[in-house]
């Protein structure tokens, strides 16, 4: 049977192949014609090492099942590509899902930007600008500072700032801010890089005014207060307020830097969440510099948002490393048209993350309803609406469980786990999560533009399976 397999060759001259040829090129399907060949060698090689030879196999017969193979290596990397997903997950913020979905607003002005634009020119006098320049009025604008910079995330606006203010000098933290964002990536080693010194103050639940005060000397560069977005003390705790420490740093001449984390703009009290940190009162409590992502309150793009002082921020700018860490056009335009949403004051219907964290109840069982009425009756498919709670994910808010509604899915054959994969693998890919070995669709992170689509692929499912 080894000796009938076909050559590459020979089967790229299939139909099927030829097809595949005509839609994703050569190159690609000839590499997934070789690694076919050699998977059949090897189950052929296994079947012969295990003395079961089988029943004997023609030429054609091993062609059309290579080729089959072939076009299941394209559909997986089709599955593979980056591309649009529906999230119905629940998390709000998904991280493995790119976070806050982008604003009708800031999705139309990365098309606008794809070709040439005024990235670093001044339109007025045809000179050169500083990249992001676009952007600094309106941040100033609603957050009061004097100066701004955008990065390509927050972990880099820690990076940049604590090399380009504090390097070979100490800077003084709470033991309870060391905190580990997501990939194990941690803080004391964003210092290590950075070449400032790391000053632990108090303890993880208790940290007093006046153990920052009894740590201050001649090489204390800097206080640093870090919101530990991702997780909460609870219990017998005490801190003082940013507000307390950015006043002893301004009377002792050292700076302040405030991390605030998840980038809010928007007073989520509003919509009945726990307070987070915002931009403003930072700036407001006399922050000298403050730090914060793009891409989770606040809505927008990936990148992370240093505003403050002029003369702190202007220091940070000029560092040499901030050219290693700047953001592109399109996270610009993205983020430029987000903040226009919130200087124009329509943020909360205008930018998805907002309206997720903020649909209640009534809204979203009325959203599961209709999909349901949408998807109809399928065979082999039971679904339910019923109520459940979701997450605002992205590290932000992490004690808080919002109320959802979600689509109960379970099939009389399939596993949740495989009923799963094959809504991630469809022509439209959806994320769902599994609980009691039923598939769940949660409506709370599903935008409500994606609902025919969600009723859709549901339909194709049902049919494929």
């Amino acid at each position: 049977m080894l000796r009938e397999l076909p050559s590459v060759n020979e089967l790229l001259e299939h139909s099927v192949l030829l097809d595949l040829i005509a839609e994703h090129g050569r190159t690609s399907v000839l590499e997934w014609t070789r690694i076919a060949i050699a998977s059949k060698r090897d189950e052929l090689l296994e079947r012969q090492r295990g003395g079961n030879t089988g029943a004997s196999v023609s030429r054609d017969e091993l062609r059309d099942q290579i080729a089959e193979a072939v076009v299941r290596l394209a559909e997986k990397s089709e599955w593979q590509q980056i591309g649009n997903v529906i999230n119905a997950t629940g998390v709000v913020l998904h991280t493995s899902l790119g976070r806050s979905p982008l604003s009708a607003a800031a999705r139309q002005a990365v098309l606008d930007c794809a070709a040439a634009c005024n990235c670093e020119v001044d339109v007025e006098t045809g000179g050169r600008r500083y990249r992001g320049y676009q952007v600094e009025p309106a941040l100033k604008t609603l957050t009061g500072a004097e100066a701004s910079l955008v990065v390509n995330n927050n972990a880099a606006a820690t990076l940049l700032t604590l090399q380009a203010l504090c390097a070979g000098r100490e800077v003084i933290i709470s033991r309870g801010e060391l905190i580990e964002i997501g990939g194990s990536f941690r803080l004391p080693e964003i210092f290590e890089l950075s070449g400032a010194k790391l000053r632990e103050v108090g303890t993880t639940n208790r940290t007093k005014l006046a153990d920052y005060e009894q740590a201050i000397n001649d090489d204390t560069a800097a206080i640093m207060v870090v919101h530990p977005s991702n997780y909460r003390v609870v219990g017998f705790s005490e801190k003082p307020e940013p507000a307390e420490l950015f006043a002893l740093a301004r009377e002792r001449g050292i700076v302040s830097i405030d991390d605030i984390g998840s980038g809010a703009l928007f007073d989520v009290t509003r919509a009945g969440l726990p307070a987070e940190p915002t931009f403003q009162n930072s700036v407001a409590a006399g922050a000298d510099v403050t730090l914060g992502s793009g891409d989770k309150l606040l809505g927008g793009p990936q990148c992370g948002i240093i505003v403050g002082r002029s003369g702190v921020v202007g220091r940070v700018r000029n560092h040499p490393l901030s050219r290693t860490v700047r953001v592109d056009k399109l996270t610009l335009a993205a983020l430029g048209a987000t903040l226009t949403s919130y200087v124009r004051g329509v943020a909360e219907t205008e930018i998805p993350t907002l309206s997720m964290l903020q649909a209640s109840e009534d809204e979203l069982r009325e959203r599961a309803e209709a999909v349901l009425d949408e998807i109809g009756d399928v065979d082999g498919l039971s679904i339910d609406v019923r109520d459940a709670t979701a997450q605002v994910g992205g590290g932000s808010l992490p004690a808080v469980e919002l109320p959802t509604t979600v689509l109960a899915l379970r099939h009389e054959t399939l596993s949740a786990d495989e009923l799963a994969r094959q809504l991630r693998t469809g022509r439209i890919r959806v994320f769902s999560r599994i609980q009691s070995d039923e598939v769940l669709l949660d409506l709370r992170s599903v935008l409500p533009e994606d609902a025919s689509r969600l009723a859709l692929a549901v339909r194709l499912l049902a049919r494929n399976s």
